[in-house]
């Protein structure tokens, strides 16, 4: 049967834990960021197990195909990936198979799959990714004829910015059958790292973001990395929504969210912005925030599966902010059950 979303990213396992500040300095690790493991982070796998630590599906573009599929009906949402061929890649299709989501893995059998340590600090959490198996996606997976049916059937992408470190020729095989065809393709800035690391990679994608969605952090280092001068959101947001176009047919909506402050939309066409709105967030009590691990990607759920199920961009930005207001009340990138329904 046709999934009218299909997703790409990095599946990983979360080993999350609730650690003391030592953890961070330690390893050299800033309370809220998110970098790929070098050789000195190693250890952190072994060592955060002693936190009482615990085992989570993760990978950001999982968590938000996960958060797509829970506002949407049973069987809308396929997710693509490289995992290994182990226990913990079983545990993820279990997690998945919970949501209701599919799983479509290339499975690499040479490397474990990948994991990330969330390391939580009060209220904020700092993400160390091994990719493993994760950073041997290849495209020959997606083109494949099983797969690549599932591409043309869907009319929705949605693709994490983590996977421009893994395979830009899938991202990019995705967005150009996205333009012909008049879908929708739609990604995320994920983390500051990638628009300072990653700066030819995600700029070969640009052209295509029909949505592109990020945070007020990632938005500010890929204003410094481009050379922009500005330091205001939404005047980034604009500069980044009228970047150059490969479907012209649709606008391009730049969707910033800021934590516990206001997410801010920009949007724009073949002539300009055509609007910038700023959309207040559910407001939790700090007293039932229990892990902001997961927030942004439930978000992320929320507003591309809400665009699937055919709302408005002021519908969708309501349904992200209700499904993050749960993640966060929550241990991990989870949802609440037994399931709930949105209300306004």
């Amino acid at each position: 049967m046709p999934f009218p979303l299909l997703c790409l990213g990095n599946p990983l396992l979360d080993i999350q834990a609730v650690c003391p500040t030592e953890f961070l300095e330690k390893y050299d690790l800033k309370a809220n960021d998110a970098i790929l493991a070098d050789e000195k982070h190693m250890p952190i796998y072994e060592e955060i197990l002693k936190y009482d630590a615990k085992f989570l599906a993760g990978g950001a573009a999982q968590n938000t195909a996960r958060g797509a599929q829970y506002v949407l009906p049973a069987d809308s949402v396929v997710y693509c990936g490289c995992v290994g061929e182990d226990k913990f890649s079983d545990f993820l299709r279990e997690a998945n198979k919970k949501e209701g989501l599919y799983s479509a893995y290339l499975v690499e059998k040479d490397q474990p799959t990948g994991k990330c340590a969330v390391i939580v600090t009060g209220t904020d959490r700092s993400l160390v990714t091994d990719l493993s198996a994760a950073n041997h996606y290849k495209i020959d997976h997606l083109k494949s004829p099983e797969i690549w049916k599932f591409v043309e059937d869907a009319q929705y992408y949605y693709v994490g910015g983590f996977h421009l470190t893994v395979c830009v020729p899938a991202i990019l095989a995705l967005g150009q059958h996205a333009a012909e065809t008049n879908k929708v393709f739609s990604m995320n800035l994920s983390a500051p790292f990638l628009a300072q690391f990653f700066k030819d990679q995600m700029d070969s994608v640009a052209p295509y973001w029909d949505i592109l969605i990020g945070n007020e952090s990632e938005a500010a280092a890929y204003a410094e990395s481009h050379n922009l001068g500005i330091t205001d959101v939404t005047e980034i947001a604009k500069a980044i929504a009228t970047l150059p176009k490969a479907n012209t047919k649709r606008p391009r909506h730049v969707v910033i969210t800021q934590g516990a402050d206001s997410t801010i939309i920009v949007t724009a066409d073949a002539t300009g912005v055509t609007g910038a709105k700023v959309y207040p967030i559910r407001p939790i009590a700090a007293s039932e925030i229990v892990d902001t691990n997961g927030a942004g990607d439930s978000f992320a759920g929320g507003f591309i599966g809400s665009i699937v199920s055919g709302k408005s961009i002021d519908e969708a930005v309501e349904v992200g902010h209700w499904l993050a207001s749960w993640t966060v009340r929550l241990n991990g990138p989870a949802f609440p059950y037994p399931k709930i329904e949105y209300s306004a």
